[in-house]
């Protein structure tokens, strides 16, 4: 299937390494500065309008997340299709793929905005969020839910994006909206008098302006994964092949936001001051996170097209192009981020406690970050290669039960925040040994069935069957 825009990378042909780089940099970038821009905005809510205020949103962010985790799972399906199906050059397959992605997106935000609504308050008194500052929460939590629609089309949009090599145009729609995002915020916050209002209202215009400019972009494109509004709808094939691929992703991310969910919970038992400082640490952790989390999607997109294109050994390298450079953006991000950690947390709320508790959290979660990473690109090359429901299993087991475990169990025996944090570096060696014995297994196994099939077969109708 020719490129249909010069930002569109061929994956399955040339130079690997420097497309890996062309590919990931600039989701890179786009992540990072998304979550810069979020952080400003949380720098914006602690000076201008109160610490409660502050401990409000990083109260709802666990439970935002447990939303929205179950759709980008399924973006990620979306993306595997739709890469698969650029590989094995399939016109007619990747423009279902992408018109049901985008229904999913639609339909799943209408769904999940009237759920939000509905069920904030209940959910905020379940996780024991502290009486001053439950109000303020559940404003935020109930105007966040308004602006799911737009969320997911902008994340499916960029997903398809992705699947065709293109994650320029994403960073350029991107830096718009957060420009926009960031002015807003502060002109209603700070003059406006809105507080956590505020801040959604603006991320409720800015988002609007990406998913316009992400719809324009698709509508424009010349090959297969041409947006065509009137189209956009279910197709049974390309939606089963995105549930077998996304659903349990899907399942995966909404039970690690369970998991998150209740660390939330025990968070919140120390008090504001501690909510405070974790929602200012959770927020300079996101940029660490987001920036070796591009090579997840970089994995899955460069490994869904040579495996349908039959490209086992470009598959591989890859993989470990995308594992070498995610292990060392985390290193030199979270390393460099923690040595200036006070300067960075004291943007955030100048009280001394709340620092304290935001250091505290940067010390478990920061330095060893780089075993998250080399998780997540494990994960991704399973579910490049149609595998999903295994690390789907693994995440539940050592991330998910394992934490919620490690909290009814372990905290009480030792009730400190260093106790709790210690769960997450543990979880991930769990999850990261047991995974990455699962990809060697079936990197194998795939190198034997190429090895085995019959002379002249062709290795597209091998690959296409995880």
């Amino acid at each position: 299937m020719a490129l249909g825009s010069k930002y569109q990378i061929d994956m399955c042909h040339g130079p690997l390494f420097g497309k890996v780089l062309l590919f990931s940099v600039p989701l890179m970038v786009s992540n990072i500065m998304q979550v810069l821009f979020n952080a400003v905005d949380l720098v914006i809510i602690g000076r201008f309008a109160s610490s409660n205020s502050l401990a409000a949103v990083g109260a709802c962010g666990s439970l935002t997340a447990l939303f929205l985790n179950f759709f980008f799972g399924l973006s990620a399906g979306a993306n595997v299709v739709v890469a698969r199906c650029i590989g094995a050059r399939q016109k007619k397959a990747t423009s279902h793929a992408v018109h049901t992605a985008m229904a999913v997106a639609f339909w799943g935000g209408i769904v999940l905005a009237a759920a939000g609504v509905f069920i904030a308050r209940t959910a905020l008194e379940i996780m024991e969020t502290p009486p001053e500052v439950l109000p303020k929460a559940v404003l935020y939590m109930r105007l966040f839910a308004l602006s799911v629609p737009l969320i997911l089309l902008y994340n499916y949009g960029s997903a398809v994006m992705r699947a065709t090599g293109d994650t320029r145009r994403p960073l350029v729609f991107m830096l718009i909206a957060g420009v926009i995002k960031v002015l807003l915020t502060f002109v209603l916050v700070r003059f406006g008098g809105m507080d956590v209002a505020g801040l959604v209202l603006a991320s409720i215009i800015a988002n609007s302006v990406a998913v316009f400019l992400i719809f324009r972009a698709l509508s424009g494109a010349r090959d297969a994964s041409r947006l065509l509004v009137r189209k956009i709808g279910f197709t049974r094939g390309s939606l089963r092949d995105i549930l077998k691929i996304g659903f349990p992703a899907g399942i995966q991310g909404s039970l690690f936001g369970l998991s998150n969910v209740v660390i939330q919970s025990a968070i919140n038992s120390f008090g504001p001051a501690a909510m405070a400082g974790s929602a200012a640490a959770g927020s300079l952790e996101g940029i660490v996170y987001v920036g070796f989390n591009a090579y997840y999607y970089s994995t899955i997109s460069f490994v869904g097209q040579n495996y349908g294109a039959g490209k086992y050994k470009r598959l591989l390298r890859s993989f470990f192009y995308t594992l070498t450079l995610a292990v060392a953006t985390a290193a030199v991000l979270g390393w460099s981020i923690y040595l200036v950690g006070e300067p960075l947390l004291r943007c955030y709320n100048p009280e001394r406690e709340v620092i304290g508790w935001g250091l505290l959290r940067m010390r478990y979660l920061i330095l060893p970050y780089l075993l998250c990473a080399a998780m997540e690109v494990l994960s991704g090359g399973l579910r490049g290669l149609g595998h999903s429901f295994k690390p789907m299993i693994v995440t539940l087991l050592g991330v998910c039960v394992f934490r919620v475990a490690w909290v009814w169990w372990i905290l009480p025996l030792d009730r400190t925040m260093n106790t709790l944090l210690l769960s997450y570096t543990v979880s991930w060696v769990l999850v990261l040994t047991v995974n990455g014995g699962i990809f060697y297994w079936v990197v194998h196994r795939l190198f034997q069935q190429k090895a085995h099939a019959a002379p002249g077969s062709s290795p597209r109708h091998l690959t296409l069957r995880p």
